[in-house]
């Protein structure tokens, strides 16, 4: 017994051996496998990202709870290494921080630190100063689009811009959902109609990637988005000017010049019984402008080119636009001022605009401008 019992104790550890080294060997490839797992969805990750890959980005988990037909964008990554577009971040934020610094609040990040709301209700209570009333700071999400709409619907009051256009541009859920292109076009709306002391850098614009859900699938394209054109400095221009001068400098020789092109103004208006009594403000809706061009080239201009009583945003801007179109007709450069700058009544950028006009079409010296 003790002879048939002596291999059997001797062979079972050997088995044992055996079967540790096979469970060495099963080890060594299983983790074998998952670094190749590892390497495979890196790989995959990688393909996701790459900007000539055909396959759809990562988007986020809402990316894809998008109804039929709809559509969500994003700049492309590339584009965000476009030096203009660094340049017109570094601005914004330049001049957010220098118009907040009474407050001790520094922005270090757009997207990050306007999205709730709070840094542009201080800005806009900055701006215009007033007090809009909206919630205190909140970390929920539908708090914190309470005071985000409020905020934003005061803006767009202030700017002039209708309900659409705003909507399109920087609706409540893009800048909440921090998305960097409808952030841009609102501090520039804002920059431009309080005349910022800033230079825009001219023709930003990047790529965006659109996603569309299109029968259950997503399909992308990209598009360009234009954030500032040409001639984009506050004053729209690339340089100071006569009227910089005056404005800074000359308050009561302005006072000479503004009468002098109101004379210049109403000597041909007045042809149609209309009269120009404040250079301020009659302009913004371009009938004048419309009706003044007419006189000076001797045609007259048909009713249902423009908006004769125009009552929104667009309509003055329509009017402004087919006023300067108008100019170039005559043989006029086109004014270097945006339309949306007469729209907003900036005084310089119509000053300059009527003295544009009257420099072609002033009759003697004893209408001249002293500048």
């Amino acid at each position: 017994m003790a002879t048939s019992t002596s291999p059997t104790s001797t062979l079972t550890p050997k088995k044992k051996e055996n079967e540790s080294l096979f469970d060495k060997i099963g080890t060594m490839g299983r983790k074998k496998k998952a670094k190749e797992v590892s390497e495979l969805q890196e790989e995959g990750k990688q393909a996701i990202e790459s900007p000539t890959s055909p396959t759809i980005p990562d988007i986020g988990p809402e990316g894809y709870q998008l109804a039929e037909n709809e559509e969500r964008s994003m700049i492309e990554p590339t584009s965000r290494e476009n030096p203009k577009l660094i340049e017109l971040v570094q601005i914004l934020l330049d001049w957010i921080n220098d118009e907040l610094a009474d407050h001790r609040i520094i922005v270090k990040d757009i997207e990050e630190d306007l999205f709730d709301g709070q840094i542009l209700q201080k800005l806009i209570e900055k701006l215009c100063n007033v007090r809009v009333e909206a919630m205190e700071v909140t970390q929920s999400e539908v708090g914190q689009k309470q005071k985000l709409r409020v905020v934003l619907d005061y803006i767009n009051h202030i700017l002039g811009v209708p309900p659409m256009w705003s909507q399109h541009k920087w609706s409540v859920d893009s800048v909440h959902s921090k998305n960097l292109v409808a952030i841009l076009h609102l501090l520039v709306a804002l920059a431009r109609h309080f005349n910022a002391p800033i230079r825009l850098p001219e023709n930003v614009v990047v790529t965006l990637l659109v996603i569309q859900k299109v029968d259950n699938t997503l399909v992308t394209r990209t598009v360009p988005e234009e954030i500032t054109g040409g001639h984009d400095d506050i004053d729209g221009r690339g340089e100071r000017d006569a009227f910089d001068t005056l404005f800074d400098h000359a308050p009561d020789k302005l006072n000479v010049v503004k009468k002098s092109l109101l004379t210049f103004v109403n000597t041909h208006l007045m042809k149609l019984n209309l009269e120009v009594t404040d250079l301020d403000n009659q302009f913004h809706d371009g009938v004048f402008l419309i009706m003044l061009m007419g006189l000076l080239e001797g045609y007259f201009t048909p009713l249902y080119q423009f908006h004769v009583t125009p009552t929104t945003q667009e309509h003055r801007v329509h009017n402004v636009k087919f006023a300067f179109e108008l100019m170039e007709d005559a043989g006029l450069a086109r004014p270097k001022a945006r339309p949306e700058d007469i729209v907003h009544q900036d005084l310089k950028s119509t000053l300059r605009v009527l003295y544009h006009i009257f420099i072609k079409y002033k009759s003697g010296p004893s209408q001249g401008v002293p500048m």
